[in-house]
């Protein structure tokens, strides 16, 4: 049977027929519909099933709010679930599917949780699987696991077929919502010459006015939205966006958008989601309101509706929810209904109106069109079972007892209206409680604030709280000014046009129908469409002692669902005060988090997939790498080279000679990811002295000194040497996949903690080239460039200097890595590779050698210095290392001070750093136990020690290793057995080898190599 009207339907193009399918059958619609407006205008009232029970649902909204109409869209590669079909637009060929069912929508075999229904209350599996504890993870475990969820995921094979993008836009003031509010507020910012972005979340323009009627400046309002739209457009500084989501306001005026560009038209050339990352200097928010339901028993069977959506259906689809609808309201508004559906040709049999005196000026109007109103009424029970039957009726302030039975085939509730406050209250905004509608809105006195201290948000409309015509738009032209003047932009005198609507009477909220409604009552009347939760679920909580709203929340799952409780809150929030015989301010409300709605998976990862996951970072001198036989490793998001394979030589062939060159004559190495952070500021030395365990605030310009940094838990994070290269300025230098996240470190402490410090950080490793020059020669090689002197006396170890080498502007370090003499060239990135090429062609006599990173590892373990992520591992502190002679005795305190003096870090027992030499000259595997006697508490053999860093040294001709061991430094020359193969631990057969303990430095310990 067909629900499409003869006539109406403002969005729709009933002059072209298009074509979908729903699980299987072929369906249609018109251009302009929603998959929910097509469904029922085919009649089709059953569209999924609840999470728990399973309990048959249909439509219960008409936007973002819906809870129950969540489908599986697409197919193959394009598959998506918990899609609500309310916003949803229909193109031809739409292929959906409903979700958690089986093996069927119509008979769906977890519908037998519905009569188990009282053995399932709020919190049951918190109760139910502790006992026998053997069962959770074999019984248990799988049956939830399997429960759990309402779409099925993609096929793990099945690759996304659609491309995705991020956004970058800044701009004065952002004004999200499109509404007559909306439209307002960004006429009266763009008014004073702002830069003024406004963005809509569906396609539509003007918001709840058209279908709710009243008038501006005398004239339907959808006359006064085309008009608006018309002059924004002529306006140079605003632009306006449509099927762009406002997801969530952050710090700093940053507001995540999220635009769904091809969804309504798939396959077209172009990416399908945008995420807009946009910077605003003001926000207004006039995301309007949200209407509540009723709390009945039956109150979520398929036809039961919000009255605002069914006339949504009726007026902007042409399509009608039912033939025959019960109107049951709390306020005036679902008079508006009753009139709507009048004025469609639908039959209105009765509306229950739960105020003993009635309605105001619309129930007069209803009265005069001859529809039968009965004051002081309420739903007793809805009937039917897959779709409504009638409605019991009964006095709202009674028990339940059944007055009168009405047949109808669908029910509207109009429960009132509840401001979309989540953008407000995203970052930081408070809320205050108006009783006069029975909701919160948003606070003025207590706005989210910018980093002056002003207000940074302004809420318009609607969203302010402001639900009538005439004072909605003085509201959003005032939020609009003074958004845009917060910018530093005077004030523009608009007219602002009259609003009028008709006067309503005051809503009386009644959260329980009825009020004093049974056990039996409680236990089918719904919360939380999606996680059924039940009125008396709340009940029980608060009886159970869950006072607080927040743990209410979590022992209920109360608006967890996907619709984050957009319907639900107020009401069990209402519930739970109700039960707890407190005023609902001083029970509060829960946090609200973004996104506003779900955002895809796609647009959050933008365009790094596939090959660009993760961006791969290269060197100034990548393609000369790749030109001349490098082996490559990942090294965080870097490629560098590993060794560099000449013809008939294997890996370690290749890493001996490189060394050997090293040692012996004149090696360069390609160090340009070393990360290099520039701090400045004032008070750059005393962050510093925080960061690192050593003294920075005291190092002189044009000296270098190495620093180690732990964590706050007392751990070693990196290590690496710091430059003073002016009074107010210090270059950080950390190990290659360490840049980012020590970047991040530091941001983290000055912005969360020490925020009104004067320091500045940038991260700069990209903008240099660095370059080592290492080995006997490299003195000689600079020297030959010539420029600048390099001389053991101008340029000591642990020093830096700017100049010229060979005509390119560089700042050299005298330090080494390597334990030869090394200096380290750095220069701006794009002059990387001639100043690499021009050392080649300068160090021939010498056979310069370029090396990579597995040299360099060989390189620095015969010097014994350590490496982060090898001789660390998230539980080593500097002293485990031997590096307490970098944590100076002098400062009061550093990052991780107070954690490495707790008794467990001050330990003998501790594992610390030793050097092993495997008596038969072998190389130890990396990673191997050193075995001790017994075994543990597991019954496996207990250890001593292990393996960080293994190598065979070409310059000793033999396997070297370094390793912590218990008591260490400690047990020089004693003799350990390690075990060279992946094993079980009880296994007393396991391979072993024996290794000395011996220093960590085996290469000239003297430092006599690099100090020439």
């Amino acid at each position: 049977m067909s629900l499409r009207l003869s006539t109406g339907g403002r969005f729709t193009d009933r002059s072209r027929e298009i074509r979908f399918s729903f699980d299987g059958t072929t369906l249609t619609g018109h251009p302009g519909d929603t998959l929910a407006s097509a469904l029922l205008a085919n009649d089709r009232l059953l569209v999924g099933r609840s999470f728990k029970y399973h309990r048959p649902r249909g439509i219960v909204a008409s936007g973002a709010e819906e809870p129950n109409a969540l489908v599986g869209l697409g197919q193959g590669p394009r598959f998506e679930p918990n899609q609500r079909a309310t916003t949803t637009e229909l193109f031809d060929g739409l292929v959906a599917e409903s979700q958690n069912r089986w093996p069927s929508l119509d008979r769906d075999i977890g519908a037998v949780n519905v009569a188990l229904s009282r053995f399932l209350p709020a919190g049951f599996y918190y109760k139910t699987f502790l006992w026998p504890r053997a069962f959770w993870k074999h019984v248990y475990e799988p049956v939830i696991r399997r429960a759990a969820g309402l779409g099925r995921a993609p096929h793990p094979e099945s690759r996304d077929a659609d491309s995705y993008e991020h956004f970058h836009v800044f701009t004065d003031v952002l004004v999200i919502g499109g509404g007559v509010a909306g439209l307002m507020a960004a006429k009266s910012a763009a008014a004073t010459g702002a830069e003024v972005l406004l963005i809509e979340q569906s396609p539509h323009w003007g918001g709840r006015a058209p279908v709710d009627g009243g008038t501006i400046e005398g004239e339907a309002p959808e006359a006064w939205v085309h008009r608006t739209l018309a002059e924004l457009d002529a306006l140079p500084n605003l632009r306006r966006v449509a099927r762009l989501m406002g997801a969530g306001v952050h710090d700093h005026g940053y507001v995540l958008g999220y635009e769904r560009l091809t969804d309504h038209a798939p396959g077209q050339p172009g990416p399908r989601h945008r995420l807009w990352r946009i910077r605003a200097r003001q926000i207004v928010t006039a995301t309007g309101a949200i209407e509540r339901p009723l709390s009945f028993a039956g109150n979520d069977l398929p036809g039961v509706m919000l009255a605002s959506a069914m006339r949504d259906y009726v007026v902007n689809y042409g399509v009608a929810p039912g033939q025959r609808t019960v109107i049951v309201t709390n306020n005036d508004d679902g008079y508006r209904t009753a009139l709507a559906l009048h004025r469609a040709g639908l039959d209105v049999p009765a509306i229950l109106d739960a105020r003993p005196m009635g309605g105001g000026a619309l129930a007069a109007e209803a009265r005069e069109a001859g529809l039968r109103i009965e004051p002081g009424r309420a739903v007793a029970k809805v009937l039917g079972g897959k779709r409504v039957t009638g409605v019991a009726t009964c006095l709202a302030e009674g028990t339940g007892a059944v007055l009168e039975e009405i047949a109808c085939d669908a029910v509207a509730m109009a429960g009132g209206w509840s401001p979309v406050v989540h953008l407000w209250s995203h970052c930081g905004g408070k809320l205050t409680w108006d009783a006069a509608g029975a909701f919160f809105r948003p606070d003025p006195a207590r706005p989210a604030t910018g980093a002056d201290g002003a207000a940074m948000v302004h809420a318009a409309g609607a969203a302010n709280g402001e639900l009538h015509l005439s004072t909605l738009l003085q509201d959003a032209a005032t939020a609009g000014k003074n958004a845009a003047a917060a910018c530093g932009f005077t004030a523009a005198d608009i007219s602002v046009p009259q609003g009028e609507d008709t006067p309503e009477a005051p809503l009386d909220p009644i959260w329980i129908m009825p009020r004093k409604a049974t056990p039996d009552l409680r236990m089918k009347a719904f919360l939380d469409y999606q996680n059924d939760v039940k009125l008396s679920d709340v009940q029980l909580a608060a009886r159970e002692g869950y006072e607080s709203v927040e743990h209410a929340k979590r022992y209920t799952t109360l608006g967890m669902a996907t619709d984050q409780g957009k319907l639900s809150n107020i009401n069990g929030l209402a519930v739970l005060s109700d039960t707890l015989g407190q005023a609902i301010p001083q029970v509060g409300t829960t946090t609200f988090r973004p996104p506003y709605t779900p955002i895809s998976m796609g647009a959050i990862a933008g365009e790094a997939r596939g090959e660009i996951f993760q961006p791969l970072r290269r060197t100034p001198l990548h393609s000369w790498h790749e030109a001349n036989g490098a082996d490559w490793e990942p090294v965080g998001q870097w490629r560098r080279p590993y060794c560099y394979r000449r013809t008939g030589e294997d890996r370690h062939a290749a890493v001996a000679r490189e060394v050997t060159a090293a040692r012996t004559s004149l090696g360069l190495l390609d160090a340009s990811t070393l990360g290099k952070i520039v701090v400045k500021g004032p008070d750059a030395g005393r962050f510093l002295d925080m960061l690192y365990t050593n003294m920075m605030s005291t190092l002189p310009v044009g000296k270098c000194r190495y620093g180690l940094m732990c964590s706050e838990n007392g751990f070693l994070i990196d290590d690496g040497v710091v430059a003073r290269l002016a009074e107010d300025t210090w270059l950080c230098h950390t190990t290659t996949g360490g840049a980012d996240r020590i970047h991040a470190h530091m941001e983290d402490w000055l912005q969360c903690e020490w925020w009104d410090w004067q320091v500045y950080t940038a991260n700069v490793t990209e903008e240099f080239a660095q370059i080592a020059v290492v080995g006997p020669k490299a003195r000689a090689l600079l020297e030959k460039l010539g420029g600048m002197d390099v001389s053991r006396e101008a340029l000591p170890f642990m020093t830096w200097a700017e100049g010229t080498l060979g005509g390119f502007p560089v700042r050299v370090f005298r330090i080494s890595f390597s334990g030869e003499l090394s200096y380290e060239v750095a220069l701006p990135a794009n002059l990387g590779r001639a100043f690499w090429d021009r050392l080649l062609k300068e160090g021939a006599q010498w056979q310069p050698t370029h090396y990579g990173t597995e040299a360099l590892h060989v390189l620095r373990a015969e010097k014994g210095f350590i490496m982060i992520g090898d001789e660390t591992d998230g539980t080593v502190i500097p002293q485990d290392l031997g590096l307490g002679w970098a944590i100076s005795k002098k400062k009061a305190d550093y990052l991780g001070k107070r954690a490495q003096e707790r008794s467990f870090m001050a330990s003998p027992e501790r594992w610390q750093l030793v050097g092993l030499e495997t008596l038969d000259g072998s190389v130890l595997p990396t990673g191997a136990l050193a075995l001790a006697p017994g075994k543990n508490a597991n019954g496996q053999r207990n250890t001593q020690g292990r393996v960080t860093s293994s190598y065979r040294s070409p310059t000793l001709g033999r396997g070297i290793a370094m390793g912590l061991v218990r008591h260490g430094p400690d047990r020089m020359g004693e003799e350990l057995v390690f075990t060279t193969e992946d094993y079980d631990a009880a296994d007393e057969a396991a391979t072993t080898v024996k290794a000395r303990i011996v220093s960590p430095v085996f290469y000239d310990p003297e430092g006599k190599k690099n100090d020439v």
